[in-house]
């Protein structure tokens, strides 16, 4: 069934060009105020989804049919120039058009314009600030960017204020490049991105460039499923003041505060932020306060710009990464007891997991929480030299610190370093105690880049030096019995250091009709620790010395048949560093191996008046790809192995419509295959003492559903009256990587509906109520999970664990704009 779709699909592919038959045009070019020709400048055809560029002779055409109207307003837009609306007329004689645009130097583009796509042949998905208002009801910005292509998001407390996550075509996190303002955000030894840091991040942010597959991310980890380039605000020229407060469900609450100067003497200008956000969550327990922080300060010249930006963020969570056992979630005592029993739970664990139902969470001490900081500090300095050069080089310092702390029972001595004590001729070798696992890390370093554009030439060379000092460190703040503990008592300290340094170079071309890319990046990591470290359960010497030497190219073409019509296609290659864990838990004594991805993309891109498609090919092939196999280290703990082989392939499909000017409809849907190739599974036998091993060929890679689809409909009956519904479908889901039915997360349908009005008051700008109802029609499902297994007395054992996701909850909201 999927064939036959993909064949369809295809068919209409290469049919609707031949459906773009024009009998007259909009054309002329598009020139500066000294005559010269802008290439690249974008021109949109207003209440239309068409949006061109001109070419190397800053020329631009858009075909249209005899029955359209006869005026078209038309955007242009172009660095380093002021943005204007100008009305054009379609002319039978094919006259020139010419559109003057006067010198305004958008310099806070620079800083981002070296990591983003900037009209490269990608598959780039670009978010605006009015889309991102419009659904800010507080959650985390994975669940703000949930409607995206291919993308799935998951959350730990149920309802997506916490732990939150997404994956892109079914790639973890950890293999997603983010960055704000052009600075690394990924950590840098786990390579993840914890987004509760970030509380509220989203209210800053201006628009968000997301690139499926290894685009064009330049500084910072590979991406090996997509790129994620964060603006935050840009100055406004006027002063304003809001303020955003949303309550709902699980008694979740946000505060936001926002207000800035606009223009004061001397070009400078301010812009601060303050949020809290606080939530009992879905799960039990699983409750979230969580405050920032945001302020800007910039100083705009006439070809400089001086900002300086700082965004802090607090969290205190209470830990719900633990999962809910599968017994728990099908309700069968008789399995939930055997679960009990084989898991050695106490009494009060018992009775917890029998009486909580879906809602269950295994922490019950009161302070089991999560406790981070982490502070970024930003300075951007950016200069147009001329027209055809301009450059940016920024500084930047983000300071993260805090634990998780966590009631432990009958913990050996001899793990925590410490004597076993002796009373009345017995000895004590255990205890109950508290401990808190600590994280203190310094990331600093400059990005720079410099761009040259001169009319269908345009290079930008770039790169950064970043450095890494991170401490991991665990310590005793209680204990039943002290043995020979001191207060606070540090039982290991384990010091990491890595230094990255990183250049590129990227050109693009365009003649005529075809634009054409090319961008080589080489990076080189040096990443040393050393100390002891906690590995499953067992403190042992660790010490580590690597360094790494990548070379990343990146090649594209684009071809506009013309104003409906563009087809594109690139190859690129990307390498990545192993994470911190798989360098502290070698198997065998043996390093691992860089992943290696080589990434092909074809592509079609449709625009008409009321109509837009894309369509995407891509074949993701990995070398080396890290996967799970169930194999443990030298010390016991499971562990990630190389495969040699594995890849991704798909379509993905992107669809808008608009019937008549009151309703939008938009949807997606990524129909694709993930597969290893062949590896080895290995199982506990704790019969034998050793690990069972099994072949596996051509088996799914975990998390990677092979169906992902959206949907949005949204009808506005009357001027600021809106009414969404947005629907969600994500497939099967293996928990490993041996395709086992037995060990996934089934498919589910999730909808959601919102409703938003802007009420007329004088004297306010904007005051907006809104209300969102989450998974209306109450869905059962779980976002998320993971397995582990075994053979004892002859039979094996599947514990499967899933994070399960809230039914029906509203939240509503009131936005006032000053």
């Amino acid at each position: 069934m999927k064939t036959r779709f993909i064949k369809s699909i295809s068919t209409t592919l290469f049919l609707l060009p031949a459906l773009a038959f024009s009998q007259v045009q909009l054309r002329g070019n598009v020139v500066s105020e000294s005559g010269e020709p802008i290439v690249g400048a974008s021109i949109k055809l207003q209440e239309t989804f068409q949006t061109i560029q001109t070419d190397q002779d800053g020329n631009y055409s858009f075909e249209l049919n005899k029955s359209q109207q006869l005026s078209y307003f038309v955007m242009i837009s172009s660095s380093g120039y002021m943005s204007k609306m100008q009305l054009l007329t379609p002319d039978p004689q094919f006259a020139q058009k010419t559109i003057l645009l006067t010198d305004a130097y958008n310099l806070e583009e620079i800083q981002v314009n070296a990591t983003r796509a900037s009209g490269d042949p990608t598959t780039v998905t670009k978010i605006d600030k009015k889309a991102l208002a419009k659904n800010n009801f507080g959650q985390d910005i994975p669940l703000l960017l949930e409607g995206t292509t291919n993308a799935v998001t998951t959350s730990d407390a149920g309802a997506g204020v916490g732990y939150t996550g997404l994956r892109i075509r079914g790639v973890d996190p950890t293999r997603t490049n983010v960055t704000v303002n052009g600075i690394p955000i990924n950590d840098s030894e786990s390579h993840g991105v914890f987004w509760v840091n970030m509380p509220d991040f989203a209210s800053s942010v201006e628009n968000i460039d997301l690139q499926r597959g290894v685009g064009t991310s330049t500084n910072g980890a590979a991406a090996f499923g997509a790129s994620i380039n964060i603006k935050t605000d840009n100055v406004t020229q006027t002063p304003y003041a809001s303020t955003d407060n949303a309550y709902g469900s699980f008694g979740t609450l946000k505060n936001t505060l926002k207000f800035g100067t606009g223009a004061l003497k001397n070009g400078f200008y301010f812009d601060a932020r303050l949020s809290r956000i606080s939530s009992d969550g879905f799960i039990d327990r699983a409750s979230s306060d969580l405050k920032s922080f945001y302020l800007s300060g910039a100083w705009l010249g006439k070809k400089t710009v001086v900002k300086a930006n700082a965004f802090i963020g607090k969290e205190i969570t209470y830990q719900s990464w633990y999962g809910t056992p599968e017994s728990r979630i099908n309700g069968s005592a008789d399995e939930m007891n055997a679960y009990a029993d084989r898991n050695f739970l106490t009494n009060d664990e018992r009775v917890n997991l029998l009486n909580a139902g879906r809602t269950y969470n295994f922490y019950s001490y009161n302070n089991q929480v999560d406790n981070y900081n982490q502070n970024h500090y930003q300075l951007h300095l950016s200069h147009f030299f001329n027209n055809q050069l301009s450059g940016n080089i920024s500084a930047h310092y983000t300071k993260g610190f805090g634990y998780y702390e966590e009631f432990k029972n009958d913990q050996s001595f001899s793990d925590y370093g410490l004597s076993d004590l002796y009373a009345g001729g017995d000895t004590i070798s255990s205890t109950d105690l508290i401990r808190r696992k600590w994280l203190n890390n310094d990331f600093y370093g400059t990005v720079y880049s410099l761009n040259y554009k001169r009319k269908a030439l345009n290079v930008v060379f770039g790169g950064a030096a970043n450095n890494y000092v991170g401490k991991h460190y665990g310590e005793i703040i209680w204990a039943e019995f002290a043995s020979n503990s001191q207060i606070e008592q540090q039982y290991y300290l384990n010091s990491a250091n890595k230094t990255e340094f990183s250049n590129f170079l990227r050109a693009s071309y365009s003649f005529k009709k075809l634009t054409s890319f090319l961008d080589v990046q080489h990076r080189f990591i040096d990443y040393s620790y050393l100390g002891n470290s906690e590995v499953n359960g067992t403190l042992v010497e660790t010490q580590e010395k690597s360094n790494f030497s990548f070379f990343n190219p990146k090649a594209g073409i684009q071809y506009a048949l013309n104003s409906k019509n563009r087809f594109f296609g690139s190859f690129s290659v990307a390498n990545r560093e192993p994470v911190r864990d798989d360098f502290r838990q070698p198997i065998g004594g043996k390093k691992p191996l860089p992943e290696q991805l080589f990434d092909a993309e074809l592509g079609y891109r449709f625009q008409a008046k009321k109509f837009a498609a894309n369509f995407t090919l891509y074949h993701m092939n990995y070398k080396n790809q890290l996967i799970l196999t169930g194999q443990i280290n030298d010390v016991g703990g499971y562990t990630r192995a190389n495969v040699d082989k594995s890849y991704r392939a798909g379509i993905e499909i992107e669809l808008v419509y608009e019937p008549i000017k009151t309703v939008k409809i938009s949807g997606n849907i990524a129909l694709s295959q993930n597969k290893v190739n062949e590896f080895i599974e290995y199982v506990d036998n704790y019969d034998a003492y050793v690990q069972d091993q099994i072949l596996h060929k051509n088996t799914d890679l975990a998390f990677s559903p092979n169906t992902v689809a959206g949907l949005s409909i949204s009808y506005e009956p009357l001027q600021k009256l809106n009414f969404t519904w947005t629907s969600k479908f994500v497939g099967r889901q293996f928990l490993d990587n041996t395709s086992n039915l037995e060990k996934s997360i089934d498919a589910y349908f999730v909808n959601n509906f919102g409703i938003s009005y802007d009420l007329p008051v004088k004297f306010i700008k904007t005051l907006r109520l809104g209300l969102t109802i989450n998974n209306i029609l109450n869905e059962v499902y779980e976002n998320n999970g993971y397995t582990f297994g075994y053979i004892y007395g002859g039979n094996r054992t599947t514990e499967n664990f899933y994070y399960p996701s809230a039914g029906r909850h509203v939240l509503a909201r009131v936005l006032l704009e000053f």
